[in-house]
Protein backbone atom coordinates (compact mmCIF):
# COMPACT_ATOMS: atom_id res chain seq x y z
CA UNK A 1 0.00 0.00 0.00
CA UNK A 2 1.39 3.37 -0.99
CA UNK A 3 -0.03 4.96 2.16
CA UNK A 4 2.63 3.18 4.21
CA UNK A 5 5.54 4.74 2.30
CA UNK A 6 7.45 7.68 3.74
CA UNK A 7 7.77 9.63 0.49
CA UNK A 8 9.74 12.41 2.19
CA UNK A 9 12.45 9.83 2.95
CA UNK A 10 12.26 8.48 -0.61
CA UNK A 11 12.50 11.95 -2.16
CA UNK A 12 15.43 13.11 -0.04
CA UNK A 13 17.27 9.82 -0.61
CA UNK A 14 16.73 10.19 -4.34
CA UNK A 15 17.80 13.82 -4.16
CA UNK A 16 21.00 12.97 -2.32
CA UNK A 17 21.91 10.23 -4.77
CA UNK A 18 21.07 12.44 -7.77
CA UNK A 19 23.20 15.24 -6.29
CA UNK A 20 26.18 12.92 -5.84
CA UNK A 21 25.77 11.21 -9.22
CA UNK A 22 25.42 14.46 -11.18
CA UNK A 23 28.41 16.08 -9.51
CA UNK A 24 30.42 12.89 -10.11
CA UNK A 25 29.36 12.97 -13.76
CA UNK A 26 30.78 16.46 -14.11
CA UNK A 27 34.26 14.93 -13.88
CA UNK A 28 33.99 11.44 -15.38
CA UNK A 29 33.35 12.27 -19.08
CA UNK A 30 36.38 14.55 -19.29
CA UNK A 31 38.54 11.85 -17.71
CA UNK A 32 37.31 9.23 -20.19
CA UNK A 33 37.92 11.32 -23.29
CA UNK A 34 40.93 13.42 -22.36
CA UNK A 35 42.91 10.30 -21.42
CA UNK A 36 42.79 9.07 -25.04
CA UNK A 37 43.55 12.50 -26.49
CA UNK A 38 46.62 12.72 -24.25
CA UNK A 39 47.68 9.19 -25.19
CA UNK A 40 47.51 10.05 -28.90
CA UNK A 41 49.46 13.27 -28.37
CA UNK A 42 52.19 11.37 -26.56
CA UNK A 43 52.19 8.82 -29.38
CA UNK A 44 52.97 11.69 -31.76
CA UNK A 45 55.86 12.70 -29.51
CA UNK A 46 57.11 9.11 -29.41
CA UNK A 47 56.96 8.78 -33.22
CA UNK A 48 58.39 12.19 -34.16
CA UNK A 49 60.63 13.07 -31.24
CA UNK A 50 59.34 16.66 -31.57
CA UNK A 51 59.62 18.25 -28.08
CA UNK A 52 56.59 20.45 -28.84
CA UNK A 53 54.40 17.31 -28.75
CA UNK A 54 55.80 16.50 -25.31
CA UNK A 55 55.01 20.02 -24.17
CA UNK A 56 51.46 19.74 -25.53
CA UNK A 57 50.97 16.36 -23.87
CA UNK A 58 52.16 17.57 -20.47
CA UNK A 59 49.87 20.61 -20.59
CA UNK A 60 46.70 18.60 -21.20
CA UNK A 61 47.90 15.97 -18.76
CA UNK A 62 48.01 18.60 -16.02
CA UNK A 63 44.36 19.50 -16.62
CA UNK A 64 43.48 15.80 -16.74
CA UNK A 65 45.11 15.25 -13.35
CA UNK A 66 43.14 18.05 -11.67
CA UNK A 67 39.87 16.65 -13.00
CA UNK A 68 40.75 13.03 -12.20
CA UNK A 69 41.53 13.68 -8.53
CA UNK A 70 38.22 15.37 -7.78
CA UNK A 71 36.25 12.80 -9.79
CA UNK A 72 37.65 9.94 -7.69
CA UNK A 73 36.54 11.64 -4.46
CA UNK A 74 32.91 12.00 -5.60
CA UNK A 75 32.84 8.45 -6.99
CA UNK A 76 33.82 6.89 -3.66
CA UNK A 77 30.95 8.70 -1.89
CA UNK A 78 28.54 7.46 -4.54
CA UNK A 79 29.35 3.81 -3.89
CA UNK A 80 29.02 4.23 -0.11
CA UNK A 81 25.48 5.54 -0.57
CA UNK A 82 24.32 2.15 -1.81
CA UNK A 83 24.90 0.83 1.69
CA UNK A 84 23.81 3.87 3.70
CA UNK A 85 20.71 5.05 1.83
CA UNK A 86 19.77 2.13 -0.41
CA UNK A 87 20.34 -0.94 1.74
CA UNK A 88 17.06 -2.61 0.71
CA UNK A 89 18.14 -2.33 -2.91
CA UNK A 90 21.62 -3.66 -2.10
CA UNK A 91 20.13 -6.60 -0.21
CA UNK A 92 17.58 -7.43 -2.91
CA UNK A 93 20.03 -7.49 -5.85
CA UNK A 94 23.46 -7.29 -4.22
CA UNK A 95 24.53 -10.65 -5.68
CA UNK A 96 24.08 -9.20 -9.18
CA UNK A 97 24.82 -5.51 -8.81
CA UNK A 98 27.84 -6.11 -6.58
CA UNK A 99 29.64 -8.36 -9.09
CA UNK A 100 30.46 -5.74 -11.76
CA UNK A 101 31.32 -3.16 -9.08
CA UNK A 102 33.73 -5.62 -7.45
CA UNK A 103 35.37 -6.35 -10.81
CA UNK A 104 35.65 -2.61 -11.43
CA UNK A 105 37.50 -2.18 -8.15
CA UNK A 106 39.78 -5.19 -8.53
CA UNK A 107 40.70 -4.90 -12.18
CA UNK A 108 40.02 -1.47 -13.63
CA UNK A 109 40.73 0.80 -10.66
CA UNK A 110 44.00 -0.98 -9.82
CA UNK A 111 45.12 -0.79 -13.46
CA UNK A 112 44.23 2.88 -13.69
CA UNK A 113 45.74 3.90 -10.35
CA UNK A 114 48.96 1.94 -10.93
CA UNK A 115 49.85 3.42 -14.29
CA UNK A 116 48.62 6.95 -13.64
CA UNK A 117 51.57 7.42 -11.26
CA UNK A 118 54.00 6.46 -14.02
CA UNK A 119 52.15 8.73 -16.44
CA UNK A 120 52.54 11.80 -14.21
CA UNK A 121 55.86 11.20 -12.49
CA UNK A 122 57.71 8.90 -14.90
CA UNK A 123 58.88 11.49 -17.41
CA UNK A 124 62.64 10.99 -17.98
CA UNK A 125 62.65 8.28 -15.26
CA UNK A 126 61.41 5.44 -17.44
CA UNK A 127 61.90 4.81 -21.13
CA UNK A 128 59.73 6.66 -23.65
CA UNK A 129 58.13 3.39 -24.70
CA UNK A 130 57.23 2.39 -21.15
CA UNK A 131 55.87 5.86 -20.37
CA UNK A 132 53.72 5.80 -23.52
CA UNK A 133 52.43 2.34 -22.54
CA UNK A 134 51.53 3.64 -19.07
CA UNK A 135 49.59 6.54 -20.60
CA UNK A 136 47.61 4.24 -22.88
CA UNK A 137 46.94 1.80 -20.02
CA UNK A 138 45.66 4.69 -17.89
CA UNK A 139 43.18 5.55 -20.65
CA UNK A 140 42.17 1.92 -21.08
CA UNK A 141 41.84 1.54 -17.29
CA UNK A 142 39.45 4.50 -17.17
CA UNK A 143 37.33 2.86 -19.88
CA UNK A 144 37.38 -0.50 -18.09
CA UNK A 145 36.23 1.23 -14.95
CA UNK A 146 33.32 2.70 -16.91
CA UNK A 147 32.47 -0.69 -18.45
CA UNK A 148 31.60 -2.36 -15.16
CA UNK A 149 29.70 0.58 -13.71
CA UNK A 150 27.66 0.91 -16.89
CA UNK A 151 27.00 -2.84 -16.99
CA UNK A 152 25.56 -2.55 -13.49
CA UNK A 153 23.43 0.42 -14.50
CA UNK A 154 22.28 -1.29 -17.69
CA UNK A 155 21.10 -4.27 -15.65
CA UNK A 156 18.94 -1.89 -13.60
CA UNK A 157 17.38 -0.69 -16.87
CA UNK A 158 16.94 -4.20 -18.26
CA UNK A 159 17.36 -6.97 -15.64
CA UNK A 160 18.45 -10.06 -17.60
CA UNK A 161 20.45 -13.17 -16.74
CA UNK A 162 18.92 -13.44 -13.26
CA UNK A 163 16.56 -15.61 -11.23
CA UNK A 164 14.31 -14.70 -8.31
CA UNK A 165 15.01 -17.10 -5.43
CA UNK A 166 11.83 -17.33 -3.33
CA UNK A 167 13.67 -18.96 -0.39
CA UNK A 168 15.90 -15.92 0.10
CA UNK A 169 13.54 -13.40 -1.58
CA UNK A 170 16.55 -12.11 -3.53
CA UNK A 171 17.56 -11.98 -7.15
CA UNK A 172 20.52 -14.15 -8.12
CA UNK A 173 22.69 -14.16 -11.23
CA UNK A 174 22.36 -17.21 -13.45
CA UNK A 175 24.33 -15.94 -16.47
CA UNK A 176 27.15 -13.45 -16.12
CA UNK A 177 27.46 -13.19 -19.89
CA UNK A 178 23.79 -12.32 -20.33
CA UNK A 179 24.30 -9.47 -17.88
CA UNK A 180 27.63 -8.36 -19.34
CA UNK A 181 26.73 -8.63 -23.03
CA UNK A 182 23.09 -7.61 -23.02
CA UNK A 183 22.15 -5.26 -25.84
CA UNK A 184 21.31 -2.64 -23.24
CA UNK A 185 24.75 -2.91 -21.62
CA UNK A 186 26.65 -2.76 -24.92
CA UNK A 187 24.69 0.24 -26.18
CA UNK A 188 24.92 2.04 -22.84
CA UNK A 189 28.68 1.59 -22.61
CA UNK A 190 29.49 2.68 -26.16
CA UNK A 191 27.00 5.57 -26.08
CA UNK A 192 28.14 6.83 -22.69
CA UNK A 193 31.86 6.57 -23.32
CA UNK A 194 31.63 8.26 -26.72
CA UNK A 195 29.63 11.08 -25.10
CA UNK A 196 32.67 11.50 -22.82
CA UNK A 197 34.92 11.56 -25.87
CA UNK A 198 32.79 14.30 -27.44
CA UNK A 199 32.86 16.38 -24.25
CA UNK A 200 36.64 16.05 -23.95
CA UNK A 201 37.11 17.03 -27.60
CA UNK A 202 34.98 20.15 -27.06
CA UNK A 203 36.96 20.92 -23.89
CA UNK A 204 40.23 20.82 -25.84
CA UNK A 205 38.81 22.85 -28.73
CA UNK A 206 37.35 25.47 -26.38
CA UNK A 207 40.56 26.06 -24.44
CA UNK A 208 42.64 26.04 -27.62
CA UNK A 209 40.22 28.57 -29.12
CA UNK A 210 40.79 30.85 -26.15
CA UNK A 211 44.54 30.72 -26.74
CA UNK A 212 44.02 31.61 -30.40
CA UNK A 213 41.81 34.54 -29.42
CA UNK A 214 44.57 35.74 -27.07
CA UNK A 215 47.18 35.02 -29.76
CA UNK A 216 49.04 32.67 -27.44
CA UNK A 217 50.36 29.15 -28.00
CA UNK A 218 49.38 29.11 -31.68
CA UNK A 219 51.12 25.84 -32.58
CA UNK A 220 49.84 24.05 -29.47
CA UNK A 221 46.32 25.26 -30.13
CA UNK A 222 46.21 24.31 -33.80
CA UNK A 223 47.66 20.87 -33.21
CA UNK A 224 45.27 20.28 -30.32
CA UNK A 225 42.28 21.40 -32.39
CA UNK A 226 43.18 19.06 -35.25
CA UNK A 227 43.38 16.06 -32.92
CA UNK A 228 40.29 17.02 -30.93
CA UNK A 229 38.21 17.74 -34.04
CA UNK A 230 39.00 14.39 -35.65
CA UNK A 231 38.50 12.56 -32.34
CA UNK A 232 35.23 14.40 -31.70
CA UNK A 233 33.92 13.93 -35.24
CA UNK A 234 34.47 10.17 -35.18
CA UNK A 235 33.02 9.95 -31.67
CA UNK A 236 29.95 11.99 -32.70
CA UNK A 237 29.16 9.60 -35.56
CA UNK A 238 29.42 6.62 -33.20
CA UNK A 239 27.40 8.50 -30.59
CA UNK A 240 24.54 9.08 -33.03
CA UNK A 241 24.60 5.44 -34.12
CA UNK A 242 24.49 4.07 -30.59
CA UNK A 243 21.83 6.61 -29.69
CA UNK A 244 19.63 5.17 -32.42
CA UNK A 245 20.36 1.61 -31.22
CA UNK A 246 19.64 2.62 -27.64
CA UNK A 247 16.28 4.12 -28.61
CA UNK A 248 15.27 0.91 -30.39
CA UNK A 249 16.27 -1.07 -27.29
CA UNK A 250 14.32 1.27 -24.99
CA UNK A 251 11.18 0.73 -27.11
CA UNK A 252 11.39 -2.98 -26.31
CA UNK A 253 12.50 -2.92 -22.68
CA UNK A 254 11.27 0.46 -21.34
CA UNK A 255 8.38 1.57 -23.55
CA UNK A 256 7.08 4.04 -20.94
CA UNK A 257 10.45 5.84 -20.92
CA UNK A 258 10.35 6.01 -24.72
CA UNK A 259 6.82 7.46 -24.66
CA UNK A 260 7.89 10.07 -22.09
CA UNK A 261 10.95 11.01 -24.16
CA UNK A 262 8.61 12.04 -26.97
CA UNK A 263 5.66 13.05 -24.73
CA UNK A 264 3.55 10.58 -26.73
CA UNK A 265 0.34 10.11 -24.76
CA UNK A 266 -1.77 8.18 -27.26
CA UNK A 267 -0.05 5.60 -29.42
CA UNK A 268 -0.33 5.72 -33.17
CA UNK A 269 0.89 4.24 -36.41
CA UNK A 270 3.01 6.50 -38.61
CA UNK A 271 3.95 8.26 -35.37
CA UNK A 272 5.65 11.62 -36.00
CA UNK A 273 8.87 12.66 -34.30
CA UNK A 274 8.68 15.89 -32.33
CA UNK A 275 11.78 17.80 -33.44
CA UNK A 276 11.00 20.84 -31.28
CA UNK A 277 8.10 21.27 -28.89
CA UNK A 278 6.70 23.08 -25.86
CA UNK A 279 4.47 21.03 -23.56
CA UNK A 280 1.11 22.23 -22.28
CA UNK A 281 -0.20 22.03 -18.72
CA UNK A 282 -2.05 18.76 -19.33
CA UNK A 283 1.29 17.01 -19.48
CA UNK A 284 1.84 17.66 -15.80
CA UNK A 285 1.97 14.20 -14.20
CA UNK A 286 -0.64 15.21 -11.61
CA UNK A 287 -3.16 15.93 -14.38
CA UNK A 288 -2.92 12.58 -16.16
CA UNK A 289 -6.25 10.78 -16.50
CA UNK A 290 -7.79 8.40 -19.05
CA UNK A 291 -9.31 11.50 -20.69
CA UNK A 292 -5.98 13.32 -21.13
CA UNK A 293 -5.13 14.19 -24.72
CA UNK A 294 -1.85 15.15 -26.36
CA UNK A 295 -1.14 18.71 -25.29
CA UNK A 296 1.56 20.81 -26.94
CA UNK A 297 1.59 24.58 -26.95
CA UNK A 298 3.91 24.41 -29.93
CA UNK A 299 5.67 21.69 -31.88
CA UNK A 300 7.44 20.93 -35.13
CA UNK A 301 7.05 17.32 -36.22
CA UNK A 302 8.70 15.06 -38.76
CA UNK A 303 5.93 12.78 -40.14
CA UNK A 304 6.25 9.02 -39.46
CA UNK A 305 9.84 9.45 -38.24
CA UNK A 306 9.21 8.12 -34.72
CA UNK A 307 7.75 4.86 -36.06
CA UNK A 308 10.75 4.50 -38.36
CA UNK A 309 13.28 5.23 -35.62
CA UNK A 310 11.58 2.83 -33.22
CA UNK A 311 10.95 -0.12 -35.53
CA UNK A 312 12.52 0.67 -38.90
CA UNK A 313 9.07 0.88 -40.46
CA UNK A 314 6.98 4.03 -40.88
CA UNK A 315 3.74 2.02 -40.57
CA UNK A 316 4.62 0.57 -37.15
CA UNK A 317 2.52 1.35 -34.08
CA UNK A 318 4.32 3.20 -31.28
CA UNK A 319 2.67 2.81 -27.88
CA UNK A 320 1.89 5.96 -25.95
CA UNK A 321 1.62 6.46 -22.20
CA UNK A 322 -2.15 5.92 -22.27
CA UNK A 323 -1.79 2.60 -24.11
CA UNK A 324 0.73 1.36 -21.57
CA UNK A 325 -1.38 2.43 -18.58
CA UNK A 326 -4.83 1.45 -19.83
CA UNK A 327 -3.72 -1.42 -22.05
CA UNK A 328 -4.30 -1.98 -25.75
CA UNK A 329 -5.72 -5.37 -26.76
CA UNK A 330 -5.31 -4.72 -30.47
CA UNK A 331 -1.56 -4.40 -30.05
CA UNK A 332 -1.18 -6.95 -27.24
CA UNK A 333 -0.33 -4.43 -24.52
CA UNK A 334 -1.22 -5.44 -20.97
CA UNK A 335 -2.64 -2.70 -18.76
CA UNK A 336 -0.73 -1.52 -15.71
CA UNK A 337 -3.70 -2.48 -13.53
CA UNK A 338 -3.41 -6.06 -14.74
CA UNK A 339 0.36 -6.07 -14.22
CA UNK A 340 -0.20 -4.78 -10.68
CA UNK A 341 -2.67 -7.62 -9.98
CA UNK A 342 -0.26 -10.22 -11.35
CA UNK A 343 2.65 -8.77 -9.38
CA UNK A 344 0.49 -8.81 -6.26
CA UNK A 345 -0.29 -12.47 -6.92
CA UNK A 346 3.45 -13.26 -7.02
CA UNK A 347 4.01 -11.33 -3.80
CA UNK A 348 1.12 -13.17 -2.08
CA UNK A 349 2.65 -16.50 -3.12
CA UNK A 350 5.99 -15.39 -1.62
CA UNK A 351 4.33 -14.38 1.66
CA UNK A 352 2.48 -17.73 1.76
CA UNK A 353 5.80 -19.55 1.21
CA UNK A 354 7.42 -17.70 4.12
CA UNK A 355 4.49 -18.58 6.37
CA UNK A 356 4.61 -22.23 5.30
CA UNK A 357 8.36 -22.39 5.96
CA UNK A 358 7.87 -21.15 9.49
CA UNK A 359 5.74 -24.17 10.41
CA UNK A 360 7.44 -26.80 8.23
CA UNK A 361 10.32 -25.69 5.98
CA UNK A 362 10.27 -28.88 3.92
CA UNK A 363 6.58 -29.69 4.23
CA UNK A 364 4.31 -30.35 1.23
CA UNK A 365 2.82 -26.83 1.27
CA UNK A 366 6.24 -25.17 1.26
CA UNK A 367 7.51 -27.49 -1.48
CA UNK A 368 4.44 -26.82 -3.62
CA UNK A 369 4.95 -23.07 -3.32
CA UNK A 370 8.66 -23.43 -4.15
CA UNK A 371 7.70 -25.41 -7.26
CA UNK A 372 5.33 -22.61 -8.20
CA UNK A 373 8.24 -20.20 -8.43
CA UNK A 374 10.05 -22.64 -10.73
CA UNK A 375 7.05 -22.96 -13.04
CA UNK A 376 7.70 -21.11 -16.31
CA UNK A 377 4.08 -20.02 -16.75
CA UNK A 378 3.94 -18.56 -13.23
CA UNK A 379 7.26 -16.78 -13.78
CA UNK A 380 6.22 -15.38 -17.18
CA UNK A 381 2.72 -14.37 -16.11
CA UNK A 382 3.32 -13.21 -12.53
CA UNK A 383 6.88 -13.15 -11.19
CA UNK A 384 8.13 -10.91 -14.01
CA UNK A 385 5.66 -8.28 -12.73
CA UNK A 386 6.76 -8.72 -9.11
CA UNK A 387 7.59 -5.04 -8.64
CA UNK A 388 4.20 -3.88 -9.88
CA UNK A 389 2.60 -5.59 -6.88
CA UNK A 390 3.87 -2.78 -4.65
CA UNK A 391 1.26 -0.50 -6.26
CA UNK A 392 -1.65 -2.82 -5.46
CA UNK A 393 -4.81 -1.61 -3.78
CA UNK A 394 -8.01 -3.66 -3.40
CA UNK A 395 -10.03 -0.57 -4.26
CA UNK A 396 -10.29 -0.52 -8.11
CA UNK A 397 -10.40 3.29 -8.22
CA UNK A 398 -7.26 3.63 -6.11
CA UNK A 399 -5.54 0.94 -8.15
CA UNK A 400 -6.26 2.91 -11.35
CA UNK A 401 -4.88 6.07 -9.78
CA UNK A 402 -1.78 4.17 -8.69
CA UNK A 403 -1.31 3.02 -12.29
CA UNK A 404 -1.23 6.64 -13.45
CA UNK A 405 1.44 7.37 -10.83
CA UNK A 406 3.78 4.99 -12.66
CA UNK A 407 4.63 7.50 -15.39
CA UNK A 408 8.07 9.15 -15.20
CA UNK A 409 8.21 12.96 -14.93
CA UNK A 410 7.11 13.83 -18.46
CA UNK A 411 8.38 17.39 -18.85
CA UNK A 412 11.83 16.69 -17.41
CA UNK A 413 12.31 13.55 -19.52
CA UNK A 414 11.00 15.18 -22.71
CA UNK A 415 13.06 18.37 -22.47
CA UNK A 416 16.24 16.59 -21.32
CA UNK A 417 16.02 14.20 -24.27
CA UNK A 418 15.48 16.93 -26.85
CA UNK A 419 18.21 19.15 -25.41
CA UNK A 420 20.63 16.22 -25.58
CA UNK A 421 19.74 15.42 -29.20
CA UNK A 422 19.84 19.02 -30.44
CA UNK A 423 23.16 19.74 -28.77
CA UNK A 424 24.58 16.49 -30.16
CA UNK A 425 23.79 17.73 -33.68
CA UNK A 426 25.39 21.09 -32.88
CA UNK A 427 28.59 19.41 -31.68
CA UNK A 428 28.88 17.38 -34.88
CA UNK A 429 28.63 20.59 -36.91
CA UNK A 430 31.20 22.27 -34.66
CA UNK A 431 33.79 19.53 -35.26
CA UNK A 432 33.32 19.73 -39.03
CA UNK A 433 33.68 23.52 -39.07
CA UNK A 434 36.74 23.60 -36.79
CA UNK A 435 38.49 20.81 -38.67
CA UNK A 436 37.87 22.47 -42.03
CA UNK A 437 39.04 25.91 -40.91
CA UNK A 438 42.13 24.72 -39.07
CA UNK A 439 43.21 22.57 -42.03
CA UNK A 440 42.75 25.62 -44.30
CA UNK A 441 44.72 27.72 -41.79
CA UNK A 442 41.81 30.16 -41.54
CA UNK A 443 40.64 29.48 -38.00
CA UNK A 444 42.73 32.11 -36.24
CA UNK A 445 40.96 34.83 -38.29
CA UNK A 446 37.44 33.70 -37.31
CA UNK A 447 36.97 35.20 -33.86
CA UNK A 448 33.26 34.48 -33.63
CA UNK A 449 33.91 30.82 -34.42
CA UNK A 450 36.62 30.74 -31.74
CA UNK A 451 34.29 32.28 -29.17
CA UNK A 452 31.65 29.73 -30.17
CA UNK A 453 34.21 27.02 -29.38
CA UNK A 454 34.83 28.51 -25.94
CA UNK A 455 31.14 28.81 -25.05
CA UNK A 456 30.36 25.32 -26.31
CA UNK A 457 32.23 23.86 -23.31
CA UNK A 458 29.32 24.45 -20.87
CA UNK A 459 26.87 23.21 -23.51
CA UNK A 460 28.78 19.91 -23.65
CA UNK A 461 28.32 19.49 -19.89
CA UNK A 462 24.62 20.34 -20.18
CA UNK A 463 24.17 17.69 -22.90
CA UNK A 464 26.05 15.13 -20.79
CA UNK A 465 23.89 15.79 -17.73
CA UNK A 466 20.73 15.72 -19.86
CA UNK A 467 21.63 12.23 -21.07
CA UNK A 468 21.78 10.91 -17.54
CA UNK A 469 18.51 12.64 -16.66
CA UNK A 470 16.83 10.78 -19.53
CA UNK A 471 18.34 7.47 -18.41
CA UNK A 472 17.57 7.78 -14.70
CA UNK A 473 14.51 10.03 -14.45
CA UNK A 474 12.94 8.29 -17.44
CA UNK A 475 13.16 4.97 -15.58
CA UNK A 476 11.05 6.17 -12.65
CA UNK A 477 9.27 4.88 -10.62
CA UNK A 478 11.67 1.94 -10.93
CA UNK A 479 15.09 1.50 -9.43
CA UNK A 480 15.16 -1.90 -11.18
CA UNK A 481 12.83 -1.99 -14.16
CA UNK A 482 9.64 -3.95 -13.32
CA UNK A 483 11.26 -5.64 -10.29
CA UNK A 484 11.73 -2.99 -7.60
CA UNK A 485 10.22 0.48 -7.35
CA UNK A 486 12.42 3.25 -5.98
CA UNK A 487 10.16 3.70 -2.96
CA UNK A 488 10.97 0.14 -1.80
CA UNK A 489 14.74 0.45 -2.23
CA UNK A 490 15.53 3.01 0.45
CA UNK A 491 17.03 2.37 3.86
CA UNK A 492 14.55 2.93 6.70
CA UNK A 493 16.37 5.73 8.46
CA UNK A 494 15.33 9.08 9.83
CA UNK A 495 14.58 11.55 7.04
CA UNK A 496 16.38 14.25 9.03
CA UNK A 497 19.63 12.30 8.72
CA UNK A 498 19.28 12.16 4.95
CA UNK A 499 18.44 15.87 4.78
CA UNK A 500 21.47 16.74 6.91
CA UNK A 501 23.87 14.70 4.76
CA UNK A 502 22.26 16.14 1.62
CA UNK A 503 23.13 19.65 2.78
CA UNK A 504 26.64 18.61 3.81
CA UNK A 505 27.27 16.91 0.47
CA UNK A 506 25.83 19.85 -1.45
CA UNK A 507 28.16 22.29 0.31
CA UNK A 508 31.14 19.95 -0.15
CA UNK A 509 30.47 19.25 -3.82
CA UNK A 510 29.86 22.88 -4.67
CA UNK A 511 33.13 23.72 -2.91
CA UNK A 512 34.98 21.02 -4.87
CA UNK A 513 33.44 22.20 -8.13
CA UNK A 514 34.41 25.82 -7.49
CA UNK A 515 37.91 24.70 -6.51
CA UNK A 516 38.26 22.70 -9.73
CA UNK A 517 37.14 25.62 -11.88
CA UNK A 518 39.54 28.00 -10.12
CA UNK A 519 42.49 25.61 -10.39
CA UNK A 520 41.67 24.81 -14.01
CA UNK A 521 41.37 28.48 -14.98
CA UNK A 522 44.62 29.30 -13.21
CA UNK A 523 46.47 26.53 -15.03
CA UNK A 524 44.94 27.55 -18.36
CA UNK A 525 45.98 31.19 -17.86
CA UNK A 526 49.51 30.12 -16.86
CA UNK A 527 49.63 27.84 -19.89
CA UNK A 528 52.09 25.08 -20.71
CA UNK A 529 55.74 25.04 -19.71
CA UNK A 530 57.92 27.53 -21.49
CA UNK A 531 59.92 26.14 -24.38
CA UNK A 532 63.17 27.11 -22.79
CA UNK A 533 62.43 25.06 -19.69
CA UNK A 534 65.24 22.45 -19.48
CA UNK A 535 62.76 19.84 -18.20
CA UNK A 536 60.99 20.10 -21.51
CA UNK A 537 63.84 18.57 -23.48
Amino acid sequence: MLENIDFALVDWSRGQFALTAMFHWLFVPLTLGLAYIIAYMETMYFKTGDPEWKRITKFWMKLFGINFAIGVATGIILEFEFGTNWSNYSWFVGDIFGAPLAIEGIMAFFLESTFIAVMFFGWDKVSKRFHLTATWLTAIGASLSAVWILVANAWMQNPVGTFFNPETARNEMISFWDVFLSETAVNKFVHTITSGFVLAAIFVIGISSWYLIKKRELLLSKRSIVIASVFGLISSVVLIGTGDSSAKEIVKTQPMKFAAMEALYEGQTNAPLVAVGVLGSEYNNENLTPETESDFLFKIEIPSMLSWLAYGNTDSFVAGMKDLIMGNKEHGILSYAEKIRRGHKAQKALIALKEAQKSDPNGPEAEALKAKFRDKDFIDNNVQYFGYGNFYDPDPEKLEKNAFKMVPPISLTFYAFHIMVMLGGLFLLLFVVFLYLVMKDQLHNKKWILWAGVWTIPLAYIASQAGWIVAEVGRQPWVIQDLMPTMKAVTHIDVGSVLTTFILFAVTFVGLFIAEIKIMLKQIKVGPQKKEDPNNV
